[in-house]
């Protein structure tokens, strides 16, 4: 590696310090923020083995990209978006990548970009306005469905009276705090399952999907316990474990739904005779 990698690296450190630190009201969920950083080395590991060009040549970025980096970054800090940001950090890092990562790695690391970005706590930090459509379609969903189980249904907004029992989604319950987490996780299993097929980048957008999924099964489930155990025992220590235990559910479902795409191996006609 030359001066100017170095210097690109040292940039890299800078800038992820700088989003990181711009706006900390994050700190408020950092054991729900903080292990979002575990993409960085899973980028890394899943990444390997890495395989730089070894004769020395200069580095000269294209301008054009830098430019780019510059003006998502610029937009970014104007309109306060960490997604801006996340984004020209991660474009910077493939530009540097690209001129030092063999042609014929380039392809598959291309597909784990998508860590990187996530490395950053832009799901806390911009998607508020997420967290509410997350909220407010799982408490309707939830209410119509237990409309047609029989019960005896009031809902407004976010709020749902079930046989006289209130049941209210909460901020908390919107799952932000563990989204970006769980999509992490979906992430690296989508690679490991599905990263040499064209199946990978539409299974990484479902992984959306899929968390909205969760996020409505937790809110059906935390009420189900609620009526039957009353709700003091569902706004204890079942609503933080319970609504763990839905999201590993959803886990281990989109690992069996990726195993299911995996093309099957074609069969050798000859072998058969």
């Amino acid at each position: 590696m030359t001066k100017k990698d170095y210097s690109v690296l040292a940039a890299l450190v800078a800038l992820a310090l700088f989003i990181w630190l711009r706006d900390t009201s994050w700190m408020s969920s950092a054991e729900d923020t903080l292990p979002i950083l575990i993409a960085l080395p899973v980028f890394y590991w899943l990444g390997k083995p890495w395989k730089f060009i070894t004769q020395e040549q200069p580095l000269e970025l294209p301008g054009w990209r830098l430019g780019l980096v510059a003006v998502l970054f610029l937009i970014g800090i104007v309109v306060e978006s960490t997604l801006l940001l996340s984004i020209g950090w991660t474009l910077l890092l493939w530009t540097w990548l690209e001129l030092r990562i063999k042609p014929e790695d380039r392809r598959n690391l291309s597909k784990l970009l998508v860590l990187p970005m996530m490395s950053f706590p832009w799901v806390t930090l911009d998607m508020q306005q997420l967290g509410w459509y997350f909220r407010l379609s799982g408490a309707w969903t939830t209410a119509k469905i237990y409309t047609l189980l029989g019960y005896d249904v009031k809902y407004g907004g976010t709020t749902i009276l079930i046989d006289q029992l209130p049941i209210s989604v909460e901020a908390a319950c919107a799952g932000l705090n563990t989204l970006q987490s769980m999509l992490i996780a979906g992430s690296v299993v989508a690679y490991i399952v599905l990263g040499e097929t064209k199946r990978y980048w539409p299974n990484i957008a479902l992984l959306v999907v899929m968390a909205w999924v969760a996020n409505t099964s937790r809110i059906l489930v935390l009420s189900a316990v609620a009526l039957a155990f009353g709700r003091e025992f569902a706004l204890g220590a079942f609503h933080t474990w319970g609504g763990w235990f839905i999201l590993v559910v959803m886990f281990i479902l989109c690992w069996l739904l990726f195993e299911l795409q995996v093309p099957k191996p074609m069969t050798n006609p000859k072998a058969r005779e």
